[in-house]
């Protein structure tokens, strides 16, 4: 039976395998989003003191109305940090990414290489939105429902009826399930459009198909409402897109840079899809012209929406892809079966892969690897100085190192953090003029009472404190990364 099995250890198998190991290498990173700490943070008051319904942990806010619409993926990361701590939080990442990337595959086209092709191109371009957040479940789940969608359209499988089932779970995860509407809506749409313009073609749903994902979507909208916070949720995204200040000055919700190379695999896959449809003379198809400019439009108008983009253009551009090449008779057949000297080096070949992966994870997991990355880019440092001098009082702090301070420092509240769903336009626009030190800056410290600063080093907050009276430089690191202003008595 062994000789058997090792017989089918052909190259695409081994190539197959090692996609999904390079996946798993590629997703495996250390935590350093400070959004990550508040999550952990709140998973753990959740089950200590129950469901969150007005603000425990800012003083600027305390007490306020607030939808913790991620309480779900706040306790599964609070019970992976409490299992596995970094490591775990590393393999909470690399275990959706990798797990959403296979559903993916299974709606790709083509053969192994140029699935894996996609896949990778696909992958390298939803990575900069990977961190050990709940939008690694939103991702995740969204990869899911296109997989029951794509079933449905091009291979007649019916499990629409998951579809509400898996919004209920979402909706109690993360808000991101606006996400699934997305693709929902953009089906409909554009099986709309095939039958006004190209009935009876090619996958074209029909009208009666159509009506049954009509009938899905509010059915997913009717399950969204069992949770804690009832009809409320349901307003979580439109009140998080309609805050300027995130469009304004939070980076990932500013369009992409595309002087920074991590944003170049977007374009390659945006334009290799482009280039992919029109090398093939088959007619593109209308709930792919939907999906896939919707969602380029997304990625060009924030960079957080470029991993949406890339779930719904990684299938697209391989169907095309796929359909070019069998235009041409450029396609290689899979080996059924290889001689048994083959399958043997091939064995060698996936145990060399296989060993390179776990050497490359390991050297990620490191704990030296693991406190570098950290303190490189967490105030990990100033959050130990004020533990051990007992810094106490009222702190302005930068909306940056937010998160990571109320995990590190849960008896500090703080000035504000990344929820800016509850913070809202006014709030956040008046606390970043003062950030950078704008007009007004002592007017705001003065009104709201602060006895200390924790601020970037270079910032114009601190740029303007270190010429300031009435204030005295308390603390700063010696890469100049951090610094402590206090209100002199």
């Amino acid at each position: 039976m062994g000789k058997f099995a090792l017989r089918g250890l052909t190259i695409e198998r081994v190539m197959l395998v090692t996609i999904f190991a390079l996946l798993f290498v590629m997703a495996t990173r250390i935590p350093i989003d400070t959004d990550t700490w508040w999550h952990i943070h709140s998973g753990e008051y959740t089950l200590q003191h129950g469901m969150i319904y007005r603000d425990p942990f800012s003083f600027t806010k305390q007490g306020e109305p607030w939808v913790n619409h991620s309480w779900g993926s706040q306790l599964i990361l609070y019970g992976v940090w409490q299992l596995a701590g970094n490591i775990g939080l590393s393999l909470y990442t690399a275990v959706l990414a990798t797990g959403g990337m296979a559903f993916i595959y299974r709606i790709c086209h083509g053969n192994v290489y140029l699935r894996g092709f996609a896949l990778v191109l696909g992958a390298s371009t939803a990575a900069v939105f990977w961190s050990a957040r709940p939008q690694m479940i939103s991702f995740f789940l969204s990869t899911v429902i296109l997989y029951l969608l794509y079933s449905y359209k091009h291979k007649k499988i019916d499990n629409l009826w998951f579809i509400p089932l898996i919004m209920l779970v979402w909706g109690n995860l993360h808000a991101g399930f606006s996400i699934g509407f997305i693709f929902i809506g953009g089906v409909i749409a554009g099986e709309i459009l095939g039958n006004l313009f190209n009935r009876g073609g090619e996958d074209v749903i029909s009208w009666q198909g159509v009506r049954k994902l009509i009938l899905v979507a509010l059915f997913s909208v009717a399950a969204l409402v069992i949770n804690p916070y009832g009809v409320k949720m349901l307003l979580v995204p439109l009140q998080t897109v309609s805050i300027g200040a995130l469009r304004d000055y939070i980076q990932e919700w500013n369009s992409p840079n595309f002087q920074q190379r991590q944003t170049w695999p977007f374009i390659a896959l945006l334009l290799g899809t482009l280039g992919a449809v029109g090398a093939s003379s088959k007619k593109l198809d209308w709930t792919d012209f939907i999906l896939f400019s919707g969602t380029a439009f997304m990625g060009l108008l924030a960079g957080r929406n470029i991993a949406v983009f890339a779930v719904v253009a990684t299938p697209v551009f391989s169907h095309y892809v796929d359909a070019a090449l069998q235009e041409r008779g450029w396609i290689l057949k899979p080996i059924q079966r290889v001689t048994r000297r083959q399958a043997r080096l091939n064995a060698v070949l996936l145990g060399v892969i296989l060993f390179g992966a776990l050497a490359v994870i390991a050297s990620v997991w490191s704990p030296t690897a693991i406190d570098t990355a950290q303190r490189q880019f967490l105030p990990v440092n100033v959050a130990e100085y004020m533990a051990e001098n007992n810094l106490s009082g009222r702190m302005f702090n930068s909306y940056n190192w937010g998160g990571y301070l109320m995990f590190a420092l849960p008896d500090v509240p703080v000035y504000v953090d990344g929820r800016t769903d509850l913070y809202r336009d006014e709030f956040l626009l008046r606390y970043l003029k003062t950030a950078v030190g704008g007009d007004g800056w002592r007017e705001v410290l003065d009104e709201d009472a602060i006895d200390f600063v924790v601020i970037e080093a270079k910032g114009g907050l601190a740029n303007r404190l270190r010429e300031a009276s009435g204030w005295t430089l308390l603390y700063e690191d010696e890469q100049d990364f951090a610094v402590i202003f206090t209100r002199d008595e």
